[in-house]
């Protein structure tokens, strides 16, 4: 059975930390009982052992429920009181949810898949390269150690690197209750801002990424004011070729430009004749996108930006399905695109 502990007042009760000493929680004043205040407003905790149990709690809570995973994002808003559930439900226990597989022609990474976990699968990797090349821009490794790649995908941060790559691949998020489960595209999974498609009394329990295919490739850059710091501009692409070896598709996902991942599908621009594809791409994307100012980056640079990294992913997304597809550095689309993906 799960562990059921009371917050109350703002203090957590003694069985939440039987190990530490009351002297040391006293004088370091961490909010635990015989200490100050802790920072999250009052709420209650369940620490389910069976993803069975932890459905039940989820369904009789409804809306005064939440779930805690990796908690990279959740436990800061905790603290700053921006999210005060009634109760907090840990999934921490459920290691059965703690996966990462390639099988039916997906990559299926469950709900306490850690992100260093994915990052360092080898199997993942080589099935769809994209997941690699996105979470080596996610925060810093002390972060990648804790959080959940699923986690984030639910968090629906649209700074976030997850979402993104969720979206251009066409995803789909398994989610469960009590009694049954649902599959959700990514197309329907992202509402808004910090708004996913997963209901009250619901857990999302794994995320679904298409293998690449033969002949595809995928590619990613953003650009941040610092190494692991949210994007200010990204970008995610994907290039499949045809049987001649020119483009038959580009596409591209963009995030910290919009409340959610914005997918643009660029396959004309980027195969049109006698011009450098991948400008007109970039061009297309500039126009397409609409993004607001804030204090890192005006909407003007955010931008000027969408386009730099737009071709920048695409060539290096183009580049990997030649090599694919065996196709060398030959042309494709209607002109070879000029430049190094450095541009």
């Amino acid at each position: 059975m799960g562990t059921l502990v009371v917050i109350i007042g703002c203090r957590v009760t003694w069985c939440f930390a039987p190990r530490l000493r009351t002297d040391g929680r006293d004088q370091a004043g961490c909010g635990y009982e015989g200490g100050r205040t802790v920072k999250p407003a009052p709420l209650r905790y369940s620490r389910p052992g069976s993803l069975t149990e932890a459905l039940a709690i989820l369904d009789s809570l409804g809306e005064d429920g939440k779930v805690l995973a990796g908690g990279q994002s959740l436990v800061p808003l905790l603290s700053m009181r921006l999210a005060a559930p009634e109760h907090l439900v840990d999934i921490n226990r459920l290691a059965e949810l703690g996966y990462v597989r390639v099988e039916d022609g997906q990559v299926r990474v469950g709900a306490l898949a850690r992100h260093a976990q994915v990052l360092a699968d080898p199997a993942a990797a080589a099935a769809q390269p994209l997941l690699a090349k996105a979470l080596r821009f996610v925060a810093h490794a002390a972060i990648r150690n804790r959080g959940t790649t699923v986690g984030s995908i639910v968090h629906a941060d649209p700074a976030g690197e997850m979402p993104a790559v969720l979206a251009v691949l066409d995803g789909t998020v398994r989610v469960a209750r009590q009694g049954g489960e649902r599959l959700v595209p990514a197309a329907e999974f992202f509402l808004g801002p910090l708004e996913s498609a997963v209901e009250p009394g619901e857990l999302a329990t794994e995320a679904l990424f298409p293998v690449l295919p033969p002949g595809a490739g995928t590619g990613f850059a953003e650009v941040s004011r610092r190494r692991g710091d949210y994007a200010v501009c990204g970008v995610a692409a994907t290039v499949r070729l045809g049987e001649d070896g020119r483009i038959a598709q580009a596409r591209a996902a963009y995030l910290s430009v919009g409340p959610s991942p914005l997918v643009l599908d660029l396959t004309e621009a980027a195969t049109a004749d006698g011009a450098d594809g991948f400008a007109a791409a970039a061009d297309l994307a500039r126009e397409r996108i609409d993004p607001e100012p804030d204090i890192h980056a005006t909407a003007d640079y955010r931008r000027h930006l969408a386009g730099v990294l737009t071709r920048r992913a695409l060539l290096e997304a183009l580049g990997e399905a030649q090599v694919r597809n065996g196709a060398g550095q030959g042309s494709a689309g209607g002109t070879t695109p000029e430049g190094t993906a450095r541009d």
